[in-house]
């Protein structure tokens, strides 16, 4: 007898490689990109990236068990974004900032953690098989675009960032380098 598939929500979820582990954080960062783009509709290039970047969060989420979906382009075009939040808000970024702010700005951090997240459950698939560091590159680079994003989210709706020093670590002098998230 066939099963009934409404009681299977994902068919790999009994599966002990940490191959599920990063689609499901995968797929939970494509859901929270879309609630991002839900809550960022007054900010046009916000939306317009979102709308690029949620299906790539999908392509990305089935590269390590199917096909790779992710190639040059799409991270060139990744960096390309970053550029483009970079140029905005350099001014602002070159620190650690607490996740607060505007609402849809509190969004995208969201799910800057959700692609650092996805970071980490890509390194443990890594350590059961190969795994293209074009993945790595993209996944990096995702989180800090998303980070940069809701800086710019933030400067739209006339939002300070609050500078977070930490009392655990030494606090080093400023360096060139952006994106501290």
């Amino acid at each position: 007898m066939k099963k009934d598939m409404r009681y299977l929500c994902y068919p790999f979820m009994r599966e002990s490689a940490s191959t599920v582990d990063f689609e499901i954080r995968t797929d939970s960062l494509t859901t929270r990109i879309g609630e991002a783009l839900a809550l960022t509709t007054e900010v046009e290039a916000v939306q317009r990236d979102l709308q690029i970047l949620q299906p790539m969060a999908y392509h990305l989420n089935g590269s390590v068990r199917g096909k790779l979906a992710i190639d040059e382009e799409d991270l060139n075009q990744l960096s390309s974004m970053y550029d483009y939040y970079v140029n905005f808000t350099k001014d602002q970024i070159g620190h650690f900032v607490l996740p607060q702010g505007a609402q849809g700005a509190c969004a995208l951090h969201i799910c800057r953690s959700e692609a650092k997240k996805s970071v980490r459950a890509l390194h443990k698939v890594s350590l059961e098989r190969d795994v293209p560091e074009i993945l790595f590159d993209y996944t990096h680079l995702l989180a800090n675009v998303l980070f940069t994003m809701a800086v710019y989210v933030n400067q739209h709706h006339d939002v300070k960032e609050i500078p977070f020093v930490s009392k655990s670590y030494p606090t080093r002098p400023k360096k060139k380098e952006v994106a501290k998230n």
